[in-house]
Order: structure tokens, then C-alpha cells, then sequence
């Protein structure tokens, strides 16, 4: 299984979009065959190296993954976050 974690800081203009970027992700799960969980959520410390939005996805395995990043459901979600982040990290792992 492969573990996606993403990061997301926010321009200051969009976020009070954050709820809405939330639900958007989770509009996606039980959506992508192999897409296993997914956890969304906004930040609640606001400390100095805070991200304002999180995104925590289990995929079945790479195939799965791979298939994810080109998703029709998935592509209008992360259109949208390329136009409201001002930056991001990620890092996928197997679990």
C-alpha cells in the first residue's frame, strides 16, 4: 500500500475557502477504484511552520496511485489547489 501525505499552504486571498478545499477532497473518496482511505483537514495550531491544510490518502499500491494522479475525479481537485496554494510538500511512502 502506498501512504500520500500533502501539505498546503494557502494564499492568504483564498483562505476562506479552506472549508470548501476540504470538502472538495473529500468528494473524492469512495470515488477512485483503489483509493482506500482519505483524511482532510485544516490546520488548528496556526504555529510559525503550520501548513493551513493537510491531505492524508492509503492507496491500494502504486498502479493504484499512479492511476490516481490522472483521475478524472481527481484532476478538477487538483487544478483548484494549483491555483490557491502558495506552496506545498508531500511524501509517499509503503505501508
Amino acid at each position: 500500500m502506498i501512504r500520500h501525505i500533502v501539505l498546503f499552504k494557502i494564499k492568504d486571498e483564498y483562505k476562506s475557502e479552506i472549508p470548501q478545499l476540504v470538502q472538495n477532497f473529500y468528494g473524492m473518496k469512495g470515488r477512485i477504484e483503489g483509493l482506500i482511505d482519505l483524511e482532510a483537514g485544516a490546520d488548528i495550531l496556526g504555529s510559525e511552520r503550520s501548513y493551513d491544510l493537510g491531505l492524508v490518502t492509503l492507496f491500494e499500491n502504486r498502479e493504484a496511485f499512479d492511476a490516481y494522479q490522472t483521475h478524472p475525479v481527481h484532476l478538477p481537485v487538483k487544478k483548484r489547489m494549483h491555483e490557491v496554494r502558495l506552496g506545498s510538500v508531500a511524501c509517499d511512502f509503503e505501508v
